[in-house]
């Protein structure tokens, strides 16, 4: 290949990344981190999937960006929801569930020339591709929107680019809008020219808009100049942005001339250590090839993922996860794998891009579990999803169908997690075909919802914020220093509408210029109080923020009439908002005890900090002893007594992770952010906190418990909650010693021994009511009632006895003395009746227990199932008891005849 610079090639993806972060820094760019995989403060999308999801409210005027031009490597994630490349991951060269996505951005500092110019030397310089190998699309003009003229000319008359290789498309190849209104505009993609041995038709003239496989789309190039009106006029923006986008695996498959982005160092490795795991090779064959690519592909996803919080579920981003995981397993197990293996994939990514994302590091230990309990879960899925399909089968057999409805296939692998790839593949060994639009138009039906859901933000409410942010300006936050402060009331909405005035009665929103009330975010509830004007009064009842710069306060007008543009008072609940602080700053100790005593893999996975608890969730895989839990408790109170005082401090976001503050799960953070240090813990926390660590007061964990695979989650008091409590169990104490005439610290040893106590004289009740019905069933022996049923001993009776283990007891005796034979008794509690079969030995391979009593259950409108020996049932209908216990050895019989 001819080069276009003697600027030697790139030989690695990792090299790759370097020379592009560097190339765009050189040139006045901010270097910012790839942001979480899930997105904050965005309720529109499942997973950050784009280089500029971080940078959505600078583009959309919603915030003012603390830079005029920015560059970032991003880690993103395309499954699930709109932009769903899963079950293309595997059958095609460049589809990928998690990929690097490069992207220089500019908010005013340049456009298209600047763009275009730094996107051409960057490949044919510093990259060293063959200008001749790249074509360009730019847009074609649709709509009214006019053909994108200066693009045009930018490419061909000052990059030199031939006008035949810069073709012109329409909108949906070359036009980008952030939704149905807001900032868009044409697009211009790059594409590199693999050559016509990848054209599957041998066409040597094609072309991209061809789409034969033989071109791919590099990068590319998003000009917003227009924003969109709600009655979809196109106005210009008033400054102009750039956003970009390279994938990094593509450009890396097409600077190394390979066929696929699996062949790439991105990849390679993994799959090698994949196909050694069942002692099998690369490309030696096509369907082991698919399976390899695809546990590769999912096993990035799956690492990056979980290390971003997101852990398997049955919803939302862990269920996607969970079908990444589950698919990713499916294929392992066909190529060999029989035990668990895709932990150690994941412990591969891990290794190979620690450097770049320190992340997986810090998480590795979540990773790992996570991936093996649920591979564990999931294999025994596959045994259970095999059983259903067979029935499925089955039924359809009889039925003469000869197709798996989409139906069937979905339910399987919604509902049961069974690929549907295996259900088309065992469907065609019995015959069947698969029904592909059914199954696709499940799929679509369950994205739509998923989508709807996640849209979850009322649009006029948002719209109607979007225009009090830009009347107003940013609310200024006062809450740190002042839990009073005065302020102008700037906005008023009543029942989803602006309005100039408020009277008594009405419930509704206020925006201020200033506001020391805590807005709602990182698990911190927002604070009440009081807005005072010279006309009225407002009851504050929350306080949110609908927009990150932006605190609506609701409440109801409780005097007079508020108005707009009126001088008020606002007054934060002082008592709420002491408690929050305490809560919040024990939240910060109780992270860093928990880290103490279970490890660095703990992390937070949401919180919620109120007036009366605190509410902690933590990625760990066991559940805490109570030796552990006393023990953090411990620490959290010594570091309390210890009286630490509360340190802030506003740094750069770089500096603060230098520093080693703890960024927090779901948090989105600017390039400034605040640090608080208590003693030894350092977060990064926008939260109200206790001057000193002392004035928490103390801490009491109430309640500790898994509520996810992954996921443990405490809830604890502190202060005036912790006081009251100690208060109340030391005056039960008093009371129970009292009660049982000892000391205080005598209750747990007396209650123990009258617990024996208890088991003991139970215990003799049950013998003494053994006795009674052995002597009050009949003034006769009672195996004289033994029946003769085709030569077995028959012994059919209703006792006295109501305890099961009773009932079971006086069997046995009846059976030891009947030595062989069966014996069937029944007793009645107040709403349930009990039965109990036994069986001798000998006749176990004709009769067992389990087989009889579950019909004889099923007459008392219960169940009942056991061993061959021994089986136990019943059922509610007490009054059928009698007719049951009688009938039982004709039963028996018909049982022996058939």
């Amino acid at each position: 290949m001819s080069r276009s610079s003697t600027k030697p090639s790139p030989r690695s993806a990792k090299e790759i990344r370097e020379r592009f972060l560097s190339y765009f820094q050189e040139r006045g760019h901010a270097l910012v981190a790839s942001s979480s995989l899930v997105p904050a403060d965005d309720p529109t999308l499942l997973f950050t999937n784009a280089g500029m999801v971080q940078f959505k409210d600078f583009f959309a005027g919603v915030r003012p960006a603390p830079y005029e031009m920015a560059v970032s490597c991003q880690r993103c994630v395309r499954a699930g929801g709109k932009h769903n490349d899963l079950e293309n991951v595997g059958f095609t060269p460049r589809h990928h569930t998690l990929f690097e996505m490069l992207g220089n951005f500019s908010f005013g500092a340049y456009f298209k020339r600047e763009a275009i110019r730094y996107a051409w030397e960057f490949l044919t310089s510093e990259l060293g591709i063959d200008k001749e190998r790249l074509w360009v699309t730019v847009f074609a003009g649709e709509e009214g929107i006019p053909s994108d003229e200066e693009a045009f000319a930018i490419w061909t008359q000052e990059m030199g680019v031939p006008a035949e290789r810069v073709q012109r498309l329409g909108s949906k190849e070359n036009f980008w809008a952030m939704g149905d209104t807001g900032p868009c505009g044409p697009c211009s993609e790059i594409h590199f020219d693999r050559g016509p041995q990848y054209d599957p038709h041998g066409v040597t003239q094609s072309t991209p808009a061809d789409d034969t496989g033989r071109y791919v789309e590099v990068w590319n190039l998003v000009f917003m100049q227009f924003n969109r009106q709600e009655n979809g006029e196109y106005k210009p923006l008033p400054k102009p942005a750039i956003d970009t986008g390279m994938g990094l695996e593509r450009i890396a498959m097409a600077l190394m001339g390979l066929p696929s982005n699996y062949e790439t160092d991105a990849f390679m490795p993994l799959i090698d250590k994949i196909a050694s795991g069942v002692s099998k090779e690369y490309r030696q064959d096509d369907a082991d090839d698919v399976s390899m690519r695809v546990v590769a592909d999912h096993a990035r996803s799956t690492a990056f993922l979980i290390a971003d919080g997101v852990l398997p579920s049955n919803e939302g981003r862990g269920y996607v996860l969970r079908r990444i995981m589950r698919r990713a397993i499916r294929h392992g197990d066909r190529l060999g794998y029989k035990e668990a293996f895709f932990h150690r994939v994941c412990e591969e990514v891990v290794r190979q891009m620690e450097d770049i994302y320190p992340q997986l590091q810090q998480q590795k230990r979540t990773i790992v579990e996570a991936v093996q309990r649920e591979e564990e879960r999931f294999r025994n899925t596959l045994d259970r999803g095999l059983k259903l399909l067979e029935e499925e089968m089955a039924q359809l057999q009889k039925q003469g169908a000869t197709e798996i409805p989409g139906e069937v296939l979905f339910r399987l692998y919604d509902t049961h997690g069974f690929p549907p790839d295996l259900t088309r593949v065992i469907g065609a060994e019995h015959g069947f075909t698969s029904d592909e639009q059914g199954f696709e138009r499940c799929m679509k039906e369950q994205q739509e919802s998923g989508q709807a859901s996640w849209k979850g933000a009322d649009t006029h409410h948002q719209e109607i914020y979007q225009e009090v942010l830009k009347e107003v300006g940013p609310t200024v936050f006062l809450g740190y220093e002042a839990e009073a402060a005065p302020s102008t009331i700037r906005a008023l909405v009543v029942q989803g509408e602006r309005v100039a005035k408020a009277t008594q009665g009405q419930t509704l929103t206020v925006f201020v210029e200033q506001t020391p009330f805590y807005g709602e975010s990182g698990g911190q509830v927002g604070d009440q109080g009081m807005i005072l004007t010279e006309s009225g009064a407002i009851r504050i009842t929350d306080t949110q923020k609908p927009l990150p710069d932006l605190f609506a306060h609701t409440g109801e007008v409780v005097e007079g009439v508020v108005e707009l543009g009126q001088n008020a008072t606002l007054e934060v609940d002082h008592g709420r908002r002491s408690e929050i602080r305490r809560n919040h700053s024990a939240t910060h100790l109780l992270h860093w005890s928990l880290r103490k005593h279970l490890g660095e893999h703990v992390r937070q996975a949401g919180s919620l900090v109120s007036s009366d608890r605190l509410r902690f969730d933590f990625a760990h895989y066991e559940a805490i002893t109570p030796e552990e839990i006393r023990q953090i408790e411990q620490d959290v109170n010594l570091l309390i007594r210890e009286n630490a005082p509360t340190k802030t401090e506003v740094v750069g976001f770089e500096e603060a992770k230098k520093a080693g503050a703890m960024a927090l799960f779901g948090e989105k953070y600017g390039d400034a952010v605040r640090m608080v240090r208590i003693g030894p813990t350092l977060e990064l926390c926008g939260g109200t906190h206790v001057q000193r660590s002392g004035d928490i007061g103390q801490l009491r964990v109430i309640s500790e418990q898994g509520i996810q695979a992954g996921v443990r989650r405490i809830e604890a008091i502190t202060g005036t909650a912790a006081d009251q409590q100690s208060r109340d169990w030391f005056e039960q104490l008093q009371m129970l010693s009292g009660m049982l005439r000892c000391r205080v610290e005598e209750v747990p040893e007396r209650i123990e021994k009258m617990q024996q106590q208890l088991k003991s004289l139970q215990k003799e009740v049950d013998r003494l009511k053994v006795k009674a019905a052995q002597a009050g069933q009949n003034q006769s022996d009672p195996l004289s009632q033994a029946q003769d049923i085709a030569g077995i001993k028959v012994l059919s009776l209703r006792t006295e006895l109501d305890d099961p283990k009773a009932i079971r007891d006086l069997a046995d005796q009846f059976l030891a003395r009947l030595k062989s034979g069966v014996v069937i008794l029944g007793g009645a509690q107040k709403d349930k009746a009990a039965l109990c079969v036994m069986v001798s030995k000998d006749l176990q391979t004709r009769l067992q227990a389990g087989k009889i009593v579950g019909p004889l259950a099923s007459l008392l409108g219960g169940k009942g199932g056991g061993r061959p020996d021994m089986a136990q049932g019943g059922g509610p209908d007490v009054a059928r008891l009698d007719e049951v216990i009688e009938q039982a050895p004709q039963q028996l019989a018909q049982m022996l005849q058939g």
